[in-house]
């Protein structure tokens, strides 16, 4: 199951298009731009609570392996890395992984970048295992995240974060911030987006066991942030049985 093939050459070429500006927050990744700092506000949280991490320290994750899957140029990595980790990151793509290296080199920070299937590089005892806004695009859903589990510790922390199959999330991420180029067309395909119940269910097959998600929604007055309402986005943790 961990060595099955989950990566879609056509979303890989897709994201790899648009590795050139990943860094620009006024790009093609600018709603990514914008998404990363509610994600890591979750992340931090769920660190402090999972590690027992005082929540005023820097770098909580020090002495720990961390694991981004689909790292596209390194948005999150970068920022695990300057929490303390010892950071390996993968992505489909070889262009953003020759991004990320160089944007990482530049920031002074040490990070493996590997490109490539993420079950068949023999990945395993990491403390934390991320994949942000990923599981929407692969091909076999259940062996991707059979591939997380066999990287995540006995004892570590999985999160993940994923749109969510609504009317709402079609009107809005797919029909919406497409056709008014905040998201570059062919990004999100509705009927890969997975409901929580379903991502509840994957995730026990995979022998994991899911937090309570919390929505990542959208407002005039707040702009992007972390919320009840699930019906856009939603971000969740996961640890073993």
């Amino acid at each position: 199951m961990r060595n099955a093939t989950t990566i879609r050459p056509e979303e890989a070429s897709h994201f790899g298009k648009l590795a050139a500006d990943w860094w620009d927050p006024k790009g093609s990744s600018a709603m990514l731009h914008k998404l990363n700092p509610v994600r890591l506000a979750f992340i931090r949280e769920a660190i402090d609570t999972h590690f027992a991490a005082d929540s005023r320290v820097m770098r909580p994750l020090t002495g720990r392996r961390a694991l981004d899957v689909g790292c596209g140029a390194g948005l999150l990595a970068e920022p695990l890395a300057r929490m303390g980790a010892e950071v390996t990151a993968v992505d489909a793509a070889a262009e953003n992984i020759a991004v990320a290296r160089d944007h990482a080199i530049r920031g002074g920070l040490s990070i493996d970048y590997r490109h490539g299937e993420v079950g068949a590089l023999g990945l395993a005892g990491y403390d934390l295992v991320t994949s942000m806004e990923v599981i929407e695009h692969v091909a076999d859903k259940q062996a991707f995240l059979s591939a997380l589990a066999g990287a995540l510790a006995h004892e570590g922390l999985m999160v993940l974060s994923t749109p969510n199959r609504t009317t709402a999330s079609r009107l809005l991420l797919v029909e919406g911030a497409e056709r008014l180029g905040m998201v570059p067309r062919g990004t999100h395909h509705w009927e890969d987006f997975v409901t929580p119940i379903e991502l509840h269910d994957l995730l026990a097959a995979a022998g994991l066991r899911m937090g309570n998600p919390m929505g990542i929604a959208w407002s005039a007055s707040r702009g992007l942030h972390l919320s009840d309402d699930v019906s856009l986005n939603y971000i969740v943790t996961a640890r073993k049985d």
